[in-house]
């Protein structure tokens, strides 16, 4: 039978995790670390970074931190060639920084856009061009973005955020077909409402709190370890036969037509 466990096994793998200062990205930088990859830690955050790869090594793996803008396409492609003289070669590179500002598109202004637009498509862009090369080269690899369940289902003042994460799912396809023939696989996770230092706000008001975690299946909002524990996943041998996939890692959101109305009995008669 075959050694299901080595699949999930990632010792000796070397990662790459843009936005493991917090949240969804620090997540998955431990769980990659903790199932045997040496990782980078790469935030604008250092301190995140470094607290990151501390927690990493404290564990009993191997990491070191790396400050990075996301936005820069030259700070990226600084981070890759570090990347490969660090490590020898990138067997998993994974990226997850994003922003939302929350308004009417009418209300948007164009630097506002591009803020948008920069970290979170063009960043994604830069991202695989700039550790898609090397994979390319080596003939291996797994690279995961993050998108959101919000490429898939909108609410007002959404949508150029939306849009930015509708491209990622879009570009995951193109570059999949792309980097297929060399063995490269590429995907996304797409998280729903998960509690980070980003979402605080909102899980501030009892109300909204309550209304997002009702859009779910599990009546909850997700933590970011079960977001990192996909990109995992991914990230691993237990996934080699999917590549240009969109993950949702979102309660059940998109699988159901909002809130129960109660019209029908939740519980069976008995």
């Amino acid at each position: 039978m075959l050694d299901y466990k080595k699949l999930f096994d990632l010792s000796g793998k070397a990662a790459v995790v843009i936005g493991a200062g917090s949240g969804i990205g620090r997540a998955s930088a431990e769980a990659i670390g903790s199932l045997g990859a040496r990782v980078i830690c790469a935030d604008a955050d250092l301190a995140g970074a470094e607290a990151a790869a501390a927690g990493i090594v404290a564990a009993g793996g191997r990491a070191e931190a790396y400050r990075i803008n996301a936005a820069d396409g030259g700070e990226i492609e600084a981070l890759a060639q570090h990347a490969q003289k660090a490590l020898g070669r990138i067997d998993i590179a994974v990226s997850t920084p994003a922003l939302n500002i929350r308004k009417l598109i009418v209300d948007y202004t164009e630097e506002e856009y591009d803020r948008v637009m920069n970290l979170n498509m063009k960043g994604t862009f830069n991202f695989f061009r700039s550790f898609g090369r090397p994979m390319m080269k080596q003939g291996f690899g797994s690279i995961v973005a993050c998108s959101s369940m919000r490429a898939v289902t909108i609410e007002p003042g959404l949508g150029v955020y939306a849009a930015s994460k509708a491209g990622i799912a879009q570009l995951v396809k193109a570059f999949a077909a792309e980097m297929g023939p060399y063995g490269v696989r590429v995907n996304a996770v797409m998280p729903s409402i998960i509690e980070t230092r980003l979402t605080a706000p909102l899980k501030e008001r009892a109300d909204i709190f309550k209304t997002y975690a009702g859009h779910t299946v599990l009546n909850r909002w997700g933590q970011p370890s079960e977001v990192g524990s996909a990109v995992a996943f991914l990230a691993s041998d237990a996934a080699s036969y999917i590549s240009g996939s969109s993950l949702s890692v979102d309660g059940g959101w998109t699988a159901i037509d909002g809130p129960p109305t109660g019209l029908t009995a939740t519980r069976p008669s008995e």
